[in-house]
Parts: structure tokens; sequence; C-alpha cells
């Protein structure tokens, strides 16, 4: 059995919906950035997959590369924020955020 192009875009769409139902049903701040990074990875896989299945050329591995270092900024950013609000409200529950509204 050969591995082909339907068999990756049915991977990264399952990486995508795992990593949607993490950033929707999570409270925890950390697991929604999982979720985010979740979501970044299957952007990654359907690049690499379309690259090498169209072009056969490294297009894709240039994006991916582009988008990983997108996902580290979000994550160093997205933990810095976490630190912050933890240091404020002693948790990372996403739901005690909702005071920063007053």
């Amino acid at each position: 059995m050969e591995i082909g192009l339907t068999h990756y875009l049915i991977l990264g769409a399952t990486v995508f919906c795992l990593g949607l139902y993490t950033v929707l049903t999570r409270r925890n701040a950390i697991s929604v950035l999982m979720g985010v990074e979740l979501i970044l990875n299957s952007a990654n896989i359907n690049y690499v997959a379309f690259a090498h299945y169209s072009s056969g050329g490294v297009d894709g591995q240039i994006y991916a590369i582009f988008v990983i270092m997108l996902a580290a900024a979000e994550a160093a950013v997205g933990l810095a924020i976490v630190l912050a609000i933890f240091q404020i409200f002693h948790t990372i529950d996403v739901g005690a955020m909702e005071t920063l509204k007053e």
C-alpha cells in the first residue's frame, strides 16, 4: 500500500480536529496553547504534503519552517501572558480571566 496525498490530508484534518477540540473544551490556558500548536502543526502537514505531491520542491518545507518559527513566538508570548495572569489570579483557568473585562 502506497501512502498518498489523501493519507496526509486525513492526518492533517485529524490533528486539526484534535487541536480544535482541545481549544474549545479545555479551561487550562496551557492546554489551550497546546491545542493551538496542534492546529499549526496540521497546517505544516498540509504544506509539506501539497508541496511534495504537486511540484516536489521545497516550498512546503520553507512555509513549514516559517510556521514553526511563528508557533515558537506564539508559545513564548502565550506563556508570558499565562505567567502574568497566574501572578495576578493564582490560577491558569481561562474562566477566571473574565474578570479582566471589568
